[in-house]
């Protein structure tokens, strides 16, 4: 795991706080906080924190650090990337349930468009880091885990080539995904902080930092982003159950980025796309990565209405995929 150095716990610090109006601090929790020197930073602003760690030889000294306080911060063992697990049986620590973890720091779950019932503050692995985006992604897609509480926002530390995709505009068909039109689309996406990587440390017996390498994209720093989820993504046609179908609409539709929109919709046997494009106001000969995140969107609602659309034809990829998230 990769740990903030003394030096970059104010900068976090002052970012976390932008925005908060005057009062109490909202509640944090902060998940593989490690040696928790971004936790005391979090703790002298103010804010109420929960410690999520996986590691016993942190725990423990998470806990003494606990102990010295007066209920401002709460340490529970558990692993923010395996909450949730889709294997039956009993659930083994460090997995956990997102039930019990909001049961045990007190948060109740609250209406889609009411406010934040939660900030989420940590640095993301980067061992499997698009597959830990993309989960997050289905969670909300679906309303499940995390955000069957609402609205939570995260504040995430993300290597600088996963925010450049997050962030790409239509028409470059390198960097804008899938990935790009669902975050977007979900997320209001917010650059807090970019770091350089010798800001951190590593737990490696090597002491290295496993910067991933990049071709294309630029990877010299860690982005400090916040993802607040948009109010409004549940309106219209799109809804909690069907939207692990809207995704697989999306990730197939990027299996040939520039293919013509028409052509995909002739493979999924739309006999009337003509007429479909034209009340969508949709040029018939436009490619699927220059199509914008909302036109993604309205084209799901008014496959929705059409008769010859069947969510069937993605429930193969839909639970292939969820259990590879998982």
């Amino acid at each position: 795991r990769f740990i903030a150095c003394p030096q970059l716990a104010r900068t976090v610090r002052r970012c976390l706080q932008r925005g908060a109006g005057p009062g109490p601090r909202p509640l944090l929790l902060e998940f593989a906080p490690g040696p928790g020197i971004l936790t005391r930073s979090l703790l002298d602003a103010g804010f109420r924190v929960v410690a999520l760690e996986s590691n016993s030889d942190f725990f423990t000294d998470l806990q003494s650090l606990e102990n010295s306080l007066d209920g401002q911060l709460k340490v529970v063992h558990g692993d923010f990337f395996r909450l949730d697990p889709l294997a039956k049986g009993a659930v083994k620590p460090p997995a956990m349930s997102s039930d019990k973890l909001f049961e045990t720091i007190g948060v109740a779950a609250v209406p889609w468009r009411a406010d934040i019932p939660l900030k989420i503050f940590g640095i993301v692995p980067q061992q499997l880091e698009r597959n830990r985006l993309w989960r997050l992604l289905f969670a909300m897609y679906e309303c499940s885990s995390i955000y069957r509480y609402g609205r939570v926002e995260l504040n995430l530390f993300i290597s600088e080539k996963e925010y450049t995709v997050l962030t790409a505009k239509p028409g470059k068909s390198k960097i804008y995904q899938a990935l790009t039109v669902l975050a977007q689309l979900g997320y209001e996406i917010e650059l807090l902080h970019k770091e350089p990587w010798s800001s951190f440390a590593t737990n490696l017996k090597n002491g290295g930092l496993a910067i991933p390498k990049t071709v294309r994209l630029p990877n010299d720093h860690l982005c400090l982003v916040r993802l607040t989820p948009q109010q409004n993504l549940f309106t219209g046609g799109l809804k909690p159950s069907n939207g692990s179908t809207f995704i697989f609409l999306v990730k197939q539709s990027f299996a040939k980025p520039k293919s013509r929109l028409t052509d995909r919709l002739n493979s999924w046997s739309m006999d009337n796309s003509d007429t479909l494009l034209k009340a969508l106001e949709i040029p018939k000969n436009a490619a699927m990565c220059n199509l914008y995140p909302e036109d993604y969107k309205r084209l799901f609602e008014a496959l929705q209405n059409s008769d010859m659309f069947a969510e069937t034809l993605f429930h193969d990829e839909v639970l292939a995929s969820t259990r590879t998230m998982n």
